[in-house]
């Protein structure tokens, strides 16, 4: 996705270690235009895939996928990264290893928001190692439910999580596919 990309490079901060900082208008502070036209394109490319629900983690993927869920005009639930008080024992549980914080936590969804009648896109704002990615369907597949698409902001192409969705045959639609990320350089992969 064009615009995606040029907001990448102009606005984008190439951290070194394969990070990249894109908090001007996804991490931190939200471009609600920008949001807005990759829902467009996510849509546009999942023409005929079926949507019931829109999944995602908190708390950088809740903006793209909220409006991916306003378009299809389903609900949008996020796994969360941490166990709220108000949350009984009911809940579906993966544990997630971060890329960019080095840590590993337990992502939680309760069950009353997913169910075996459920057609699941997943939204993420980054794809690198893909255990973000792989934690959620094995939320979703844990309810029954099917993983429709795997919707991927940005995808560090570079490294092994595009791989390994593939071998487990998700459908993934990436807006921008980085295929080399230096401090003075960044490279597309076009399609």
């Amino acid at each position: 996705m064009r615009l995606l990309e040029e907001r990448i490079v102009q606005d984008g901060l190439v951290l070194g270690s394969g990070v990249l900082k894109v908090d001007t208008f996804l991490n931190h502070q939200i471009d609600p235009q920008l949001m807005e036209e990759m829902a467009i394109e996510w849509k546009k490319r999942l023409e005929g895939v079926p949507v019931t629900k829109i999944v995602t983690i908190e708390s950088s993927g809740i903006a793209p996928a909220l409006m991916l869920a306003k378009l299809y005009g389903v609900e949008m639930v996020f796994a969360r990264k941490q166990k709220s008080i108000t949350m009984d024992d009911s809940v579906y549980t993966a544990d997630v290893y971060s890329f960019t914080k080095q840590v590993s936590r337990t992502v939680t969804i309760s069950k009353q928001f997913l169910s075996s009648d459920d057609h699941v896109v997943l939204v993420d704002d980054f794809l690198a190692n893909g255990e973000a990615a792989l934690g959620l369907c094995d939320v979703v597949e844990q309810a029954g439910a099917s993983v429709s698409a795997i919707a991927i902001v940005i995808e560090k192409s570079f490294q092994p999580g595009r791989k390994k969705l593939d071998d487990r045959n998700y459908h993934v639609e990436s807006l921008a596919r980085i295929e080399t990320l230096e401090m003075d350089h960044i490279e597309f992969i076009h399609e």
